[in-house]
Formats: C-alpha cells, structure tokens, sequence
C-alpha cells in the first residue's frame, strides 16, 4: 500500500472510532452509566440508529472479504440464502419485539426462565455463548487476514492485534459508542462497495459494458441467481433459503444477544419495528451488489491474467520450495487455459454484437470447460502447497476480492477498501463482545453466582466477561483457517445451534401447555440429532435450522404428553 492509502485508512479508522466513543462519552457525562446504558445505550436509539446497527451486526468482515470470493468462484446462487430474512423480520416485529420490550429484559434469555425455568434460561444462554464465541473467533480472522497479506504479518500475532484493539474499544464505549460508530460506518460500506463495483467495470475492456459483462458472467454459469430445483442436499436453491433461511434468520435475530442487543436498544417498540424492517428491505439488494461485485472480478480476469492461487503468502513460499518446478509447470498449463480462455470471452462478445445465438452457445460450452480445465489445474497446485505446507490455507476464496483489489484498483481507495473491511469487523465484533459479556453477566453471573450485588458492581463485572470474551475469541482466531470459506463457515456454524434454540423460544410462546422439563431434553435431544445430521452430512446445513426447530417442538409434545414429569416444571 502506498502512504496515500496509509493516510486513508488511518483518518478513516480514527475518525470514526473517536466519533463514536466521543459521543458516547458526551452521553455518559450528561447522564451517568449503569448496567442499562452499558448493556442496552439506555433504550434511547431512534429506529434508524437501529436499523443500521442491525444490519451492521450481521454485515462482518467476512461479508465484504469472502461474499465476492463467493460470488467469483460459486455465482450469484448464494443470495438464496437470504430470500427468508423479509418474512423474518416481519415475524419478529409482530411477536418478539413487543414481548421483549414489555418484559424490559436485558438478554432474550431471561423470558426463558420467567416461562420455564433455570435449567431452559441455562442451556440456550449456553448455546448462543459457544455458537457466538465461535463466531466471533472468525469475524477476528477476516480482518486479521488482510493486514498479513498486505503486510507480510504472521497471522496469529495479526490476530491478537486485532482482537485487542476492537477489545480496548468496546470496554471504553459501551452499546452507545458502538451503535453511533455502526451508523457511520454502513455509510463508509455503502460508498465504497459502490465505487468498487463502479471501478471494476471502468477496468474491462473499452468496448465492454456493464451488460456485456453480465452477459458474460451468464454464459459462464455465474448468474445463477434463482434455482427453483427442490433438493435438499443442494446448499442454495429457492426453497432452502425461504424455509431454511427463513428459520435461521428467524432465530439469529430473534434469539441471539448480538442482534436482540441491537434492537432493544431502540426507545419504544414501534422503533425497534421499524429497524428490524428496514433491515428485511435493504439486506438482500445489499447482499445481491456484494455478490455482483465478484462477478464483475470474475469478468475482469476473463479478459486479463489471473492468478493460479490467490494467497500469495503460499505461493510465494512454493516458488522457495522443492516443488518449485512442479508448480512452475502448473503455471504454464493455467497461462495456456486462460488464454484459451480469454479468446473464447472475445468470440462470445462477437456472437453477442451479431445475435449469433449458436455461437454464444459455443463461447459458453469453451468457456465453461476451460473453466473446469483450471479448476483441476488449481487442485493441483493446492496438492503442492499441502505437501509443502500440511497447515497452509488451500482455501483461496477469501483472497479473490483482496487480492484484486491491491493489484489493480487506484491508491487511495485500496486504503478506503481496507478502512471498509476493518469497520465491518470492529462493528460486528464489538456488538458480538457486548453480547457475550451481557449474557454471560445477566443470564450466568448475576442469576446463579452473585445474585444480589450492586448495579456498579455488575457493570464492573460485565467490561471484565469483555475482556474473557475477547481472549476467548482472539484463540479461535488463531484455529480460524481451518474452516475454508469464511462466510459459508459462520453459516454453518450459526445453523448447528440456531434452529434448537429457535425451536425453544417457539415453544415458550405459542405452546403454552409444555413445561421446562419437557423443552429441556427435547433442546438436548433436537442438539445431538443436528450435530450429527451436520456430521454425517445428511442434509445441506440450512435445513439444520428448521430441523432443529420443529424438532424441539415435536419432541416437547411428546415428552410433555407421556413422559412422567414433575409438576414444578409447568409455568
């Protein structure tokens, strides 16, 4: 990076982080700090102060890193995945938002026991504290990823760097500090996924355009926006996203602390509404324009050179190893298919121009095999680098989007890429180190350790489970290659809890005749039949969250209707 780009994401990074904590400490000063403002800002945010830190929540690192990579290497299928979110928040609006509200609970697990009992409030607050300190371990990753590339920094020290700064951040701040910085920095993402995108198309060849490229991201199968094919061992189709995504949205904001945090932050209950429903509008064409940008890199290397292997740091290391000449020899046969390639692109865009339709099929059949051709081109560089290096990342989608942009977009803006990517994730991980602290405090510490300290004494409690969260989170980091695409791994990860917690929170508020003893074993039961559903690799992940839900219930019923229980469990 040169020292214009340095300049940029230093003022970026530093304005904003000081907006936020200055305007948080202009609140405190004017009204003080206790466990209310810490945890929920007071419950003073209007709706879009709501809307955007939802969304900037769910929008991590991992979105603006490895979304692109997705959409360069798999199309445009994986928006699916977000077709259920819509129906989820209206759902949510109508049912959660004025329960919890009404409550005026700090975590959505405090209603559990309230309903059920101990163990339930227990067990799902256990559930969201290792599914989100996972998680978290990866948001850490994502940005740590890109300051070792570009700097040449072991990862694992880049991921205690990172870790401790968004660390340090979130104990000084607090939820308002954090919910005034989500504000600026959507705006900052919004700008400059939209200028990348613009850039990227200016960068094809004079007589491409937007549509051509389209086009030409179609012919090779990456327009795949829609499959209406019902398969459940497809990952992304139509009915997976609806159904599946549609449970799990459904139970990441409406039973995870990180989102139920942002949104009863808001003053009253039309306001959370009316986040939670402006994040149902603008999530999906958010998520659509990320994707498209990928297309738009994949376009762009049909008409130009592209790298083998986009993780430099690895092959880097095989042009010093001895299978330097094996991967020399593999260099050749990707420069032969990409040119092959390249020339297949030229003939598709002549069809084009002429309406030749049999020789647009043509294009797209050379195409899509040279395609193929490269991929196992690739395989075999990625055998290279495992017999060189048995711990290196072989999984290069979460390099494409970088790696491109350090190569080819105008300094100044690589360093507004960067500020970009490092917002989104001190965003999400600061929401996602709030949360953990708060329910770790509320739901474990203050419920079943010390129940009748002071509000300073828990506030005190709450920025130190902070700081043994971040710890946590920053070790996870360190594991956090291991786990191929960044924003498929987060996925997969949330879908094996996502749907049993759902399952329980379903049936605290629509089945009103089971008791806590019930939910319990069925929660545990619905758990380890998902885990090895995941395992044994039944079913694509996403209809592990519906799965897991109706099957919480299902079981419930039956436990409830001719198991012996004790009479203590109904509420």
């Amino acid at each position: 990076m040169s020292t214009l780009d340095w300049g940029v994401l230093g003022a970026t990074l530093l304005g904003l982080v000081l907006y936020g904590v200055l305007r948080s400490r202009a609140e405190r000063a004017r009204n003080g700090q206790n466990l209310d403002s810490y945890l929920l800002a007071g419950q003073s945010l209007p709706w879009y102060h709501v809307g955007l830190s939802v969304m900037a929540t769910q929008a991590s690192a991992i979105t603006f890193l490895s979304a692109p990579g997705q959409g360069f290497t798999d199309g445009m299928r994986f928006v699916q995945f977000y077709f259920g979110l819509p129906l989820a928040m209206v759902v949510l609006s109508i049912t959660f938002v004025p329960i919890f509200h009404r409550l005026k609970v700090f975590t959505a697990y405090e209603y559990l026991e309230t309903r059920f009992d101990t163990r339930v409030r227990t067990l799902t607050a256990g559930l969201f504290l290792l599914q989100r300190g996972l998680s978290t371990g990866l948001s850490i990753y994502a940005p740590a990823l890109v300051l070792s590339t570009i700097l040449n920094w072991n990862i694992y020290w880049t991921n205690i760097i990172i870790g401790g700064l968004v660390l340090v951040y979130t104990v000084a701040g607090g939820a308002k500090a954090i919910s005034y910085t989500h504000l600026q920095q959507m705006a900052v993402v919004a700008f400059a996924m939209v200028l990348a995108g613009y850039l990227t198309v200016r960068l094809l060849p004079p007589d491409v355009g937007f549509v051509d490229a389209l086009h030409v991201a179609g012919k090779a199968g990456r327009m795949n926006l829609i499959d209406l094919h019902f398969d459940p061992n497809s990952r992304y189709n139509l009915w997976s996203g609806l159904i599946g995504g549609f449970f799990l949205q459904l139970s990441y904001f409406g039973t995870d602390q990180s989102q139920v945090g942002r949104y009863l932050t808001g003053e009253s209950i039309g306001q959370s509404r009316l986040g939670l429903l402006m994040n149902g509008l603008l999530k999906v064409p958010m998520q659509f324009l990320i994707l498209l940008v990928g297309i738009l890199v994949f376009v762009f290397y049909q008409y130009n050179p592209s790298p083998a292997f986009f993780n430099r740091q690895e092959t880097d290391k095989l042009r010093n190893s001895p299978y330097a000449s094996a991967y020399q020899v593999a260099e050749i046969k990707h420069q032969n298919l990409t040119n092959r390639r390249q020339q297949a692109v030229l003939d598709l865009q002549s069809a084009l121009k002429t309406d030749d339709e049999a020789g647009q099929d043509q294009a797209g059949d050379q195409i899509r095999q040279t395609d193929e051709a490269l991929k196992t081109v690739k395989a075999d560089i990625v055998g290279l680098i495992k017999k060189n290096n048995p711990s290196a990342d072989t999984n290069d989608v979460n390099y494409v989007f970088l790696r491109f942009v350090l190569d080819y977009l105008p300094h100044g803006l690589i360093g507004l890429l960067i500020a970009m990517i490092f917002l989104t994730s001190m965003g999400s991980v600061a929401s996602a180190y709030s949360s953990l602290a708060s329910t770790s405090v509320v739901d474990v510490y203050r419920r079943l350790i010390q129940p009748n300290a002071s509000d300073a004494h828990y506030l005190n409690a709450s920025r130190w489970s902070t700081i043994g969260w971040g710890v946590f989170c920053v070790i996870v980091a360190q594991f956090a290659n291991q786990f191929g695409s960044m924003i498929e791994a987060v996925n997969v990860l949330g879908s094996l809890f996502y749907g049993v917690v759902l399952g329980v929170f379903v049936v605290a508020f629509y089945v009103k005749s089971i008791g806590g003893t019930a939910t319990f074993w069925a929660a545990i039961i619905a758990e380890l039949f998902v885990i090895l559903s995941w395992y044994f690799d039944l079913t694509a992940f996403l209809w592990l969250n519906a799965i897991g839900c109706l099957l919480v219930v299902g079981i419930a019923m039956v436990l409830q209707q001719f198991v012996r229980l004790p009479a203590d469990s109904q509420r």
